[in-house]
């Protein structure tokens, strides 16, 4: 029996109204494997990526996650989320506590862990993603990319099959959004599947299995990183990488 798909998108279609934002989209991640989004505003990236776990509910077309389907209305989506970890642009910690009980309050109501089972998992984390030190400080007393490597610290703690990020960097300041970068690329060399919104092209190029270019919709062209980046066949793609790789020009 082969295994399952991580994320397996078959014809999806979603409309805000009368705006069509997602226009057929149909990928596949496999196991493993590092995918990452890139394309213009509004070309539907973060669209997609809150599909996958019915953040928003496809207007068409179905989603299956290690092979469940998530469309299928009589599914247990808490049960499917559970194995999914999300990190989204901004941090949505509590500010009222600490980075470790902001690690622990999930493990604790959601997957029902003792205060002492979530404290140690949850130091752990904080631990692998650099911020062990900062365990007692609130959201108020970090930086940003220390926030966000709290967010992911989060996540992780949850022990996620696969783990989903939405342009984790674009509210850091330039100089925070390495030490994010290096966490993601230790949880890639690490065999984590992940699925990722980015606007950083050298974390795509360096990490990505494959980059899929969106515009409009629709996906107009995926391959590896030397494929879509390094050698674009469509000329939307190759306009995008231009204003991106090189805005002065």
């Amino acid at each position: 029996m082969t295994t399952p798909h991580a994320i397996d998108v078959r014809n999806l279609h979603k409309s805000f109204g009368d705006n069509h934002v997602l226009k057929g989209i149909d990928f596949t991640i496999d196991p493993g494997q590092v995918v990452c989004v890139i394309g213009p505003s509004g070309s539907g990236k973060s669209t997609l990526l809150r599909c996958v776990n019915m953040l928003e509910r496809p207007t068409e077309g179905k989603v299956f996650v290690e092979g469940v389907e998530l469309t299928d209305p009589d599914v247990d989506i808490d049960a499917v989320r559970r194995r999914i970890g999300m990190v989204f642009q901004q941090f949505n910690l509590f500010p009222h506590m600490t980075a470790l009980q902001n690690v622990m309050i999930s493990q604790q109501r959601v997957l029902k862990r003792s205060k002492k089972e979530a404290e140690i998992i949850a130091r752990e984390n904080l631990d692998k993603v650099g911020v062990g030190a900062k365990c007692a400080a609130r959201p108020a007393e970090l930086s940003g990319g220390q926030q966000q490597r709290v967010a992911i610290a989060r996540a992780l703690a949850m022990n996620p099959d696969l783990m989903l990020f939405d342009e984790p960097t674009s509210a850091l300041d330039p100089e925070l959004v390495g030490d994010v970068l290096m966490v993601m690329r230790k949880l890639a060399e690490e065999g984590m599947t992940m699925m990722v919104v980015t606007h950083e092209m050298g974390f795509a190029r360096e990490v990505a299995d494959r980059v899929v270019f969106m515009d409009g919709g629709v996906i107009v062209e995926e391959g590896t990183p030397a494929q879509v980046i390094g050698d674009p066949q469509h000329e939307r793609t190759r306009a995008f990488l231009r204003r991106v790789l090189h805005p002065e020009g």
